[in-house]
C-alpha cells in the first residue's frame, strides 16, 4: 500500500527526473555533431558497476548525436601483469620506468587486453567501437620524454586525425590506447592524459573530459565542498603557483590548459566514481566537477 509520504517521495523523484531531462535537451541540441574526448581511467575502470555505467554513458553520447572519442590507460592491470612475470614496477618523478621488457608488457596489456575489453563492452551496449593505438594509421608519432633513466616513456610528437575523423563521421566510437611509435618504429608508453589532450586539440574538440578519482579542483583537497566549478586558464596557473593545485593534479590541470590554449572549447576534471558522471557534467546546468575554459567569459 502506498502511503502519503511514499506518494510525496515518488512525486519528488519524478519531478527530479523531468527536470534533468528538460535540462539535457538544449545541451544535446548544442553539442550535436561535436567531438568530445573522454580520458577513461581511475576507479571507473576498476569497479565493474562503474565501468558499465561509463560505457553506457559513452554509448548514450553517440546515440544523441555527439562524437565521443575514448582514450585510456591501464596502470593497475599493467602492474598486475608485471607482477605475474616477476618484473618489479619502478617509477621516477611520477613516470613509469619503461625498459624493453616493461614496454612489451605495457603494449600487450593496453593494446591487446584493456583496449579490446572496452571495445567489446561498448559494442555489447549498442555502440560501434573500433580499437586503436597511436601506431594505427600513424595516428600518433612519439618522441622520447627525455628524462634520463626512464626508458621508453614518450611524448606526443605529432597527431594525424584522418583515421579518427573517418571513423567518427561514420558513426564509430574510436577507443585509443596510449601507446605510439617514433619514426624508427620503436614503441613508447605515453601518459594517457597527455594523449587525450593532444588528440582533443588536434580534433578541435568541443570538450576534453578527464575521469579521475577526485571531485575536481578543490581549494582544500580534503574538503569536497571547496570544489571550484569553473576556472579559466589564468586562474588555473595561479592555483598551481599558489600550491592549491599540487601533486598528481598538476599534470592533469596542465593537460587541460594546454588543450584550451590549442582551441578546445572546454576541459573538465570530474569524479568517475560518481554514477553517470559524464552525463551529469555534460547535460545538466550545474555539472558535478570542475570546468576549465580559456576565459571566464566563455561557456
Amino acid at each position: 500500500m502506498v502511503t502519503i509520504n511514499d506518494s510525496d517521495y515518488i512525486r519528488k523523484a519524478e519531478a527530479t527526473r523531468v527536470r534533468v531531462l528538460s535540462e539535457a535537451l538544449p545541451y544535446i541540441q548544442q553539442f550535436a555533431g561535436r567531438t568530445v574526448v573522454v580520458k577513461y581511467g581511475g576507479a571507473a575502470m576498476k569497479d565493474s558497476t562503474l565501468k558499465d555505467q561509463v560505457i553506457r554513458d559513452i554509448v548514450f553520447l553517440a546515440c544523441v548525436g555527439l562524437r565521443p572519442v575514448v582514450v585510456h590507460g591501464g596502470g593497475p592491470e599493467i602492474n598486475s601483469w608485471l607482477a605475474r612475470l616477476g618484473i618489479e614496477p619502478q617509477f621516477k618523478n611520477g613516470l613509469r620506468v619503461t625498459d624493453e621488457a616493461t614496454m612489451d608488457v605495457v603494449e600487450m596489456v593496453l593494446v591487446g587486453r584493456v583496449n579490446k575489453e572496452l571495445v567489446s563492452l561498448i559494442n555489447r551496449s549498442g555502440g560501434k567501437a573500433v580499437g586503436l593505438c597511436g601506431k594505427d594509421g600513424n595516428l600518433i608519432k612519439a618522441r622520447p620524454e627525455g628524462l634520463e633513466g626512464i626508458g621508453f616513456v614518450g611524448e606526443v610528437n605529432s597527431v594525424d586525425i584522418k583515421l579518427i575523423d573517418t571513423l567518427a563521421s561514420s558513426g564509430y566510437i574510436p577507443v585509443i590506447s596510449s601507446v605510439a611509435a617514433d619514426e624508427t618504429g620503436q614503441a613508447y608508453n605515453i601518459n594517457a592524459d597527455t594523449v587525450a589532450g593532444e588528440l582533443a586539440a588536434a580534433l578541435g574538440a568541443e570538450k576534453l573530459i578527464l575521469l579521475t578519482d577526485t571531485a575536481g579542483i578543490l581549494r582544500n583537497p580534503k574538503d569536497a565542498s571547496t570544489l571550484l566549478p569553473k576556472v579559466d586558464i589564468q586562474q588555473a596557473r595561479q592555483l598551481i603557483s599558489d600550491g592549491i593545485v599540487a601533486g598528481g593534479m598538476i599534470p592533469k590541470v596542465n593537460c587541460c590548459v594546454r588543450s584550451l590554449a590549442q582551441g578546445v572549447r572546454a576541459a573538465h576534471i570530474i569524479d568517475g566514481r560518481i554514477p553517470h558522471a559524464l552525463l551529469l557534467e555534460i547535460f545538466t546546468d550545474e555539472g558535478i566537477g570542475s570546468m576549465l575554459v580559456a576565459s571566464e567569459y566563455m561557456a
